[in-house]
């Protein structure tokens, strides 16, 4: 009953026919209207991206923050010229990123202002450029004949690295800082949510360069902290973890989660965004 019914549908929804009588009937003109505007959402997706990418990369964001401006100042603001900045506008007006005051002055929309200060989505946004790249050719990439730039960025993911645990500082610091940066996302969630209160030792698994670890020392003064990941990632946390005045309680042991054991001692082990 129910394939048929799905058979029917598709059919239905294939016909130019039912279409239009669809967008005149109205019981269905809302449907039709609104899975309209859906299709269209899917059709633009990647330049609603692009808008985005292009705002957070001009720093427009910050620059609104200070106080709107006119197209002209906020052109050199940008470095763009006017009309470049009108179009922009315009566009991420649409996406409610900015807003056009009535004195003709831009300031920021609602979505804008909320990434002021989220360092965490920005991180991520710009790391976004690297799939942008890979994604020129999705068949290719599909297809495996490309090359993909984000096995460059991820290397320990990449299949043709032979251990990850022989990766040094360099090659692990660019997508380990991404992941700090928007660990502080789940972190203060995560610490509000379960007590902590009642261990004496957390470690935590995949914990990159000790983000939630030192969010955890500030909140929990009482607790001894390990962290395992990669060696290359660790030696970046226990430095953190010495900027930060806690090595004496925070410890960071480097290893692989399928050939090396976790380290003893722990009475909570925690696992966050691990990929």
């Amino acid at each position: 009953m129910i394939r048929a019914w799905l058979d029917l549908r598709d059919r239905l929804l294939a016909s130019e026919a039912f279409h239009r009588f669809a967008i005149r009937f109205p019981l269905t003109r809302w449907i039709a209207r609104r899975q309209a505007k859906s299709l269209f959402d899917l059709v633009a997706g990647f330049v609603y991206s692009q808008v985005l990418f292009a705002c957070v990369r001009l720093d427009l964001f910050a620059v609104l923050a200070k106080g709107p401006l006119g197209l002209e100042d906020l052109a050199d603001r940008l470095g763009l010229s006017t009309d470049a900045t009108d179009r922009l506008m315009r566009a991420a007006a649409s996406l409610h990123l900015v807003e056009c005051r009535s004195d003709q002055r831009w300031g920021l929309g609602m979505h804008g202002a909320v990434l002021v200060s989220n360092t965490a989505v920005t991180a991520l946004i710009e790391h976004h450029a690297t799939l942008y790249a890979d994604l020129r050719d999705p068949v290719a990439l599909l297809r495996g004949e490309t090359d993909p730039n984000l096995a460059q960025y991820w290397p320990y993911a990449d299949e043709r690295t032979a251990s990850p645990t022989l990766l040094s500082e360099a090659r692990v610091k660019e997508y380990s800082d991404l992941m700090s940066a928007s660990q502080p996302l789940i972190a203060q969630e995560v610490l509000s949510a379960y007590g902590f209160r009642s261990h004496h030792c957390l470690l935590d698994v995949g914990g990159g360069q000790g983000t939630f670890l030192l969010a955890a020392a500030r909140a929990f003064p009482h607790l001894q902290l390990m962290l395992f990941d990669l060696p290359a990632v660790a030696g970046l946390a226990d430095k953190n973890f010495k900027a930060a005045g806690i090595a004496e309680r925070a410890h960071a042991h480097g290893g692989s989660f399928f050939e090396s054991p976790l380290p003893s001692g722990a009475d909570l082990i925690t696992v966050l965004r691990v990929l």
